[in-house]
Formats: C-alpha cells, sequence, structure tokens
C-alpha cells in the first residue's frame, strides 16, 4: 500500500520546494486539489523539483472542461513530469458544476465515462499520427490538423483516475479508468459492502482484471485532539451533502445526515460538528495516540483492499506533522 500525500497550504511559488521535500519524506505520490486554485499550475513547479514521484490532480474537475482541454494539460504535464502524471478526475456535486462553473451536469456517470474514452481518443491519435474520430453522446472530437498535434510522448499515455463515492460512478471507473479515487468520508464497511462489488461489476463489463485498476482511498488520521476535532468538522462538512449519504446509512447513520443537510441549508454551520458522534468519526478516521498508531489501523483496516491511500488535509498538510505517519507506511510496507 503506498501513502501518497495532498498539497494544500503552500502558495504556487512554494509548490516546488514542497514536492521535493514530500518526496525527500518518502511519499510515493503528490496530489493538487481543486478547490480554491487550479490543480495543474503546481503541478508544473512541481514537476521541476521532485524527480521521483508521481504527480497527480485529486481531483481536477471533469465537466467544466472539454476533454480536448484536459487532453493537452495532461499531455504536457506527462512529457515534462517523465512520464509520473495521474490525471485524477472527479465530477464534483450538481450544484457546484452547474452554479459555480456554469457548466453540464446531466448523465454525470455517462459523461464521465465519455471524457475517458474521449482522451483515450485524442491521444491515440496523437501517439499514431493518426486521423481523429470520436463522436459520442455527449463530445464530438473530429479535427486535429497536423500543426495542433504536441508530438508523440517518450512515455506511455498518462494514467487516468476516476473520483468515485456512488456504486455507478465505481463502475465506469472499473470499465474505463487506471484507478478510483475514493472520497475520505469513507468506511471499510461501505467500501467492501458497496464499493468493491460495484467497481468488479465494471471490470466485468470490460473484461477486466482487478488488477488493472488501481483504489487510492483519501484517508482523515487523526493522531491529536486538535486533528480530532478538525475532521470532526470536516466529516460535518462533506457529511451534509446528500450525495455522501449512502456512507451513513451502510451504518444506520442516515439520520445524522438529514440533520446535518438541514443545519447545512438554515446557516448553522457552527453546530454541525457537535452532530459528528465519536462512534462516526472512529469509523471514518484512521485514529491513534501518534501517527504511526494512526498508520497501524489503516493497514489493519484497508491494507488487503487499497492500493495506495492519500492523507487527506484540511486547510494545510504540515509536513513535519505528518513526518511520523509517512516513517510508519514505509515501515509497514516494508513487513509486507
Amino acid at each position: 500500500m503506498k501513502l501518497d500525500l495532498t498539497m494544500r497550504g503552500p502558495t504556487l511559488a512554494e509548490a516546488g520546494d514542497w514536492a521535493r521535500s514530500a518526496e525527500e519524506l518518502g511519499a510515493a505520490g503528490l496530489f493538487t486539489t481543486e478547490t480554491n486554485h487550479d490543480p495543474f499550475f503546481p503541478l508544473v513547479r512541481m514537476a521541476t523539483k521532485a524527480r521521483r514521484v508521481e504527480l497527480g490532480t485529486g481531483i481536477a474537475l471533469a465537466f467544466p472542461r472539454s476533454p480536448m482541454h484536459l487532453a493537452y494539460a495532461a499531455w504536457d504535464l506527462q512529457a515534462l513530469s517523465g512520464g509520473r502524471f495521474v490525471l485524477g478526475l472527479g465530477s464534483q456535486v450538481r450544484a457546484h458544476v452547474i452554479r459555480r462553473f456554469s457548466a453540464a451536469y446531466d448523465h454525470p456517470a455517462r459523461r464521465m465515462r465519455e471524457i475517458v474514452l474521449a482522451l483515450r481518443a485524442i491521444w491515440r491519435a496523437w501517439e499514431e499520427e493518426s486521423e481523429l474520430r470520436f463522436e459520442g453522446e455527449f463530445f464530438r472530437h473530429t479535427l486535429m490538423p497536423p500543426a495542433f498535434r504536441p508530438g508523440r510522448l517518450a512515455h506511455p499515455a498518462p494514467k487516468v483516475f476516476v473520483a468515485a463515492v456512488q456504486e455507478r460512478m465505481t463502475e465506469v471507473a472499473g470499465e474505463v479508468a487506471d484507478g478510483i479515487l475514493l472520497h475520505p468520508l469513507m468506511t471499510d464497511r461501505y467500501l467492501r459492502e458497496t464499493i468493491l462489488p460495484a467497481l468488479d461489476r465494471g471490470l466485468a463489463r470490460a473484461g477486466r482484471s482487478r488488477g488493472d485498476v488501481e483504489v487510492s482511498l483519501a484517508l482523515f488520521a487523526v493522531s491529536s485532539e486538535a486533528e480530532r476535532e478538525d475532521v470532526r468538522r470536516r466529516i460535518a462538512f462533506y457529511a451534509s451533502t446528500p450525495a455522501y449519504r449512502g456512507v451513513l446509512e451502510t451504518h444506520g447513520w442516515g439520520e445524522v445526515g438529514e440533520r446535518l443537510h438541514e443545519l447545512s441549508r438554515t446557516d448553522g454551520w457552527d453546530r454541525m460538528p457537535a452532530a459528528v458522534t465519536d462512534e462516526v468519526l472512529e469509523a471514518v478516521a484512521v485514529c491513534g495516540d501518534d501517527g504511526a498508531a494512526a498508520a497501524e489501523v489503516a493497514w489493519a483496516r484497508y491494507g488487503d483492499i487499497v492500493d495506495r491511500v492519500n492523507i487527506h488535509p484540511g486547510e494545510r498538510l504540515d509536513l513535519e506533522e505528518r513526518a511520523d505517519v509517512v516513517a510508519a507506511f514505509a515501515a509497514l510496507g516494508a513487513r509486507v
């Protein structure tokens, strides 16, 4: 099980040095988010400073961009990084796509599947210097003159990971993606009972095997009281969104989601963390007295079903504070 880190906190100017420090710490992959900044720009600086780790978006929003925009950005980052780039795509939720980005959100699973297929077609046309002819339900790409081709890569085309919370998008990841990115609002029971069977259905549909898809789980790791309360707040925020209700309902906690949703609609943000009980928190997060103990919990809970975990930060990720977790994962991995 690989350990990845997500960059939150450093500015664009600091991204390269942060990546080099994270690589020296022992992380296997470094990812950026699309929250209050563009996810692609920091990776340009990170690719020039970190020389070994994988670099990726975790996630870039797929629907506000055309497959062609995504194809060019990923191709350039794959070239710059020497073949280490992972294009992680996510759908976000309907309100943000429609109201914040003014983009289409209809049929999200079918749309995401087609975006991945369109990317493959575009990259194949570039690599083979062949005609581009992709005609789908949502996208048509039928023009690619020689002057607009970026040239062949010295490496394979970028890997594409798809973020999923519910079954249909998970099936899409199993069918067409190289990996699946799982949200930190996750439990091992929901993962085993809902996500993995859906992934298997997608794999079977495409005649693929489990080894064809990397399972990457974003993870809340708690090793102090301050982290515990920060994670409680973040669970409350995510669990207020109906899209994540299935995780709660698996454990009989549907009323928690309903309560949080109502508070979010009535400006009750300061009261929301109190609705997240310790039982909920400890099922979602991995908790220990220190980073090494939290890592042990993660290995015990997910080591047999997850290929990589990504320590999910809040507003910032302090590498010094996470050094013990990274070291513990490295030691546990050496034992396997």
